[in-house]
């Protein structure tokens, strides 16, 4: 399961990550109004928060298993 649940948060993660870039960009470069840059980097802040809590929980997951399984030998 830990491989799935990883899966799935990195490729979300990367989604997110790819559609704040663009947003950003757009924002920063191509248009006239400053309206997007904010919402390019807030989105790109939003995708890093989403993988590093996918990660932690993953990582919880193997730890309380892993003490499940110490108590029940």
């Amino acid at each position: 399961m830990k491989s799935t649940m990883l899966e799935a948060v990195k490729y979300f993660g990367g989604t997110v990550l790819i559609a704040g870039i663009i947003i950003f960009c757009l924002g920063f470069f191509a248009s006239g109004s400053s309206v997007l840059t904010p919402i390019g980097i807030g989105t790109v802040m939003g995708a890093i928060f989403i993988f590093l809590m996918g990660l932690f929980l993953i990582a919880s997951e193997e730890m309380l298993l892993k003490a499940q399984g110490l108590k029940q030998e």
